[in-house]
């Protein structure tokens, strides 16, 4: 990997003081290297350049560390190439990580990956429709989507999903509004415990972490 990748992803760790344990940006930069390998022969992100695979891939799933510091189990919902799953993995081996997508193409992606890089994710080809039994996917401590769906499809789905006393997530854009999150979340019986607004650093693209909790 060159060495814009290599300053974008120092600087994005360092801007928002996320510190890894040794070895961690050995995985990903072997992850972001498949991925573009991969992405050659096969479509699986729209980002190619190594520095924006940096900031807007790994930094940006990065992120959500601190939210899912207390989890033991995390889901992974319409996950792509492994986004965020695979690099929470590789920044945490104690989580079990399950990411799910219905494009068979981008599940053996992750498949591959996950075993070259050794880290506990497991892939499933499927699409989540809030059967979480039927479907072989587990009720986690944390369920994330990264811009899967619009708030109002996403929490009512995701909140299937949670184990008792689990965070979902919500990676948004520019436009997430605390008052429209409260009230989404409301309606599934869920509290908007936090809502995280930042920029990222190079781009100086706009981002949103939105989590809900059920009360008590």
């Amino acid at each position: 990997m060159d060495r814009a990748f290599e300053e974008a992803l120092l600087r994005g760790l360092e801007v928002f003081g996320l510190a890894l344990p040794p070895g961690v940006l050995a995985l990903l930069e072997r992850y972001a290297d498949r991925l573009l390998a991969w992405n050659r022969k096969v479509n699986l992100t729209s980002i190619t350049a190594p520095a924006e695979v940096a900031e807007k891939h790994l930094v940006d799933s990065l992120l959500l560390l601190p939210a899912v510091a207390s989890a033991r189990t995390l889901l992974d919902v319409g996950s792509g190439a492994g986004l965020p799953g695979v690099p929470l993995a590789c920044a945490r081996h104690d989580l079990a990580v399950t990411c799910c997508d219905s494009v068979a193409k981008k599940v053996a992606f992750v498949k591959a990956v996950a075993a070259e890089l050794g880290v506990n994710v497991r892939a499933v080809a499927v699409r989540a429709e809030g059967d979480p039994e039927h479907e072989r996917l587990p009720r986690a401590d944390a369920v994330v989507s990264r811009a899967l769906a619009e708030p109002e499809a996403w929490v009512p789905l995701g909140v299937r999903y949670l184990a008792e006393g689990g965070v979902l997530l919500g990676m948004l854009g520019r436009d997430a509004d605390r008052a429209r999150l409260e009230e989404v979340g409301r309606a599934s019986g869920l509290v908007l415990e936090g809502l995280e607004k930042y920029e990222l650093p190079v781009s100086r693209a706009a981002r949103a972490i939105a989590r809900w909790r059920r009360p008590g």
